[in-house]
């Protein structure tokens, strides 16, 4: 299911909201009526709650199917709740705690930006189980920001080119296009969230980026 929703009052939806194929993570201040359209939409149970007492879950945060890697200024009430909800919780060391604007994974594999030291690599290894590239790509090293991906495909920046494409399948094992959100912009992770099962985009999004989306994150097969 592809819907284009104003669900946090802009257009950062992957800024404020964690997704995987089994659960959402959405901000205490999220009204009841878009956390329904959550998980109508992506097919998953919600949980409210923070990151480091923060509302951007989605940048704080990285999440797959075996795991979940958070700043290391998260809060122990909120490891607690995410390691009751049965996820693996580990800490990222480092400066850098926006994890969510510098890593973009699934679970056949992640790509970080490349000023992670190998201590963070190797965590993020261990509790996704998946190999990780690091790299700047389209010249950036906001790589969760530039990529949207899930088990069944990927959207990368319109900037990107071919070659990094290609790379982009190669480390997450799935076919995927380059696109924008919301009427041009080209930050199509920070600006949508997905999973396997759907994605929600800016509300401003046009009918052709809409279309390529679809396409992109491998939705075209499924019955709407």
């Amino acid at each position: 299911m592809l819907k284009r929703v104003d669900i946090v009052g802009n257009p950062n939806l992957g800024v404020f909201i964690l997704a995987t194929d089994d659960l959402a993570i959405v901000p205490y201040n999220l009204i009841d009526e878009k956390v329904e359209i959550i998980k109508e939409t992506l097919e998953v149970d919600a949980v409210k709650s923070s990151i480091s007492g923060s509302s951007l879950i989605g940048s704080l945060a990285v999440a797959n199917s075996n795991g979940l890697v958070v700043s290391p200024h998260v809060l122990d009430r909120e490891i607690k709740q995410f390691e009751d909800l049965g996820l693996n919780v580990a800490t990222v060391p480092g400066r850098y705690t926006a994890l969510g604007n510098i890593i973009a994974a699934n679970d056949n594999g992640a790509i970080v930006s490349p000023f992670l030291s190998e201590d963070a690599i190797n965590i993020i290894e261990e509790t996704l189980d998946v190999n990780v590239k690091a790299t700047s790509m389209i010249g950036s090293d906001i790589i969760g920001s530039l990529i949207q991906v899930t088990n069944k495909g990927f959207l990368i920046s319109s900037k990107a080119v071919q070659s990094e494409v290609r790379l982009a399948q190669e480390v997450f094992g799935v076919e995927g296009d380059i696109g924008t959100v919301g009427k041009g912009i080209p930050l199509v992770g920070a600006c949508s969230i997905a999973n396997s099962n759907g994605a929600i985009v800016a509300k401003d999004s046009t009918g052709p980026e809409m279309a390529r989306v679809e396409e992109a994150l491998g939705f075209l097969d499924d019955d709407f």
